[in-house]
């Protein structure tokens, strides 16, 4: 018999409406009686970890989620969380690095309409989740939804209200939930060792999206307030001509004690500095890195994580972020 542990977040699946609209307020049990549906062979205990919108999640949340799973890790089969769906490929990517290695599926999951509606996505989604955590082959950090399966550190929310929320950028949907049957895309691999949890990630990460419009002087405060800088790019990578002389100035100044992160503001196929004189000069004249084909949400965390690892070693952080993890990158699988 599969013992599995569904910790609820809160988010759309568990809410209410309230005189200010839609809040959360219904707990982990009775998102179980809602299902109302006799699940055999299987014994599912429940926790109420966090009652928040997703909008409110912070960082300190996402540790105290890990922090449960490591609790509970040899307690259980599996684990499922309930989160809301504005925030889930955050916490999908920062459980990826908190939690690696886990040789127990690890499931976060939502919906799009509460699971108290007449006409919802909520059990579906729920069912297909406990379905994936209940499979000998399941293993690791992945978000279930609308029956796909996809990698802790690929999804992204891509449509606000319809069901089919949640694509898989750069890299193929794992498997999917059909009929209570898991199909898998990608070969299953065993994990042997343990699982490592890590319990520090290093906030003082910014993202700056570039527009048109934007002046130099904005990089002055940013570069004073934050370690991790993350620039978030037109196409495959590049900064604009007329904030380029501030930003080499101050990546100057603080070489050594700033990390500098381009990335590109396209969801498919990623960045590539080597192609344009904008993104070529960068690399020639400053020490930079890129994200590739990772996504912003895996990109921010891993930078949380690597940062808090490294403790200031730049040689260790680069290494730390080149590192594939839970299916993050193809840059250094190959």
């Amino acid at each position: 018999m599969k013992k599995i542990l569904i910790i609820s977040t809160g988010g759309t699946i568990a809410s209410v409406k309230k005189e200010n609209g839609l809040a959360p307020g219904i707990t982990s049990k009775e998102l179980l009686e809602f299902l109302n549906i006799e699940i055999k062979n299987i014994e599912i205990d429940t926790v109420d970890l966090l009652n928040i919108d997703s909008t409110d999640i912070r960082v300190e949340n996402w540790l105290l989620i890990a922090k449960k799973i490591e609790e509970k890790y040899d307690f259980y089969d599996g684990f499922v969380i309930t989160h809301g769906t504005d925030t889930l490929a955050y916490t999908a990517a920062a459980l990826s690095y908190l939690i690696q290695n886990s040789r127990k599926p690890i499931v976060i999951t939502g919906a799009q309409k509460s699971i108290s509606n007449e006409i919802t996505d909520a059990k579906l989604n729920l069912v297909d989740s406990i379905t994936y955590a209940c499979d000998d082959r399941s293993n690791n950090v992945v978000i279930v939804f609308n029956g796909k399966v996809i990698a802790g550190t690929r999804g992204r929310k891509e449509k606000t209200k319809s069901y089919d929320a949640f694509s898989s950028l750069n890299f193929p949907n794992l498997a999917i939930v059909q009929e209570s049957r898991v199909v898998r895309f990608i070969k299953y691999e065993e994990r042997a060792e343990k699982p490592v949890f890590y319990h520090e990630l290093n906030k003082s990460v910014y993202l700056l999206k570039l527009i048109p419009t934007i002046e130099g002087d904005i990089l002055d405060y940013i570069f004073e307030k934050y370690d991790c800088i993350i620039i978030e790019s037109y196409g495959v990578g590049g900064i604009p001509k007329h904030i380029f002389d501030n930003f080499k100035k101050l990546s100057k100044k603080y070489s050594g004690s700033k990390v500098i992160i381009i990335t590109t503001q396209v969801p498919m196929e990623g960045s590539d500095l080597m192609v344009y004189e904008v993104g070529q000069r960068l690399k020639d004249e400053l020490s930079i890195m890129e994200s590739f084909d990772m996504t912003i949400e895996a990109t921010v965390v891993k930078l949380m994580w690597a940062m808090s690892e490294s403790k200031g070693n730049y040689k260790k952080l680069r290494e730390l972020y080149n590192t594939e993890i839970n299916y993050d990158t193809l840059y250094n699988m190959f």
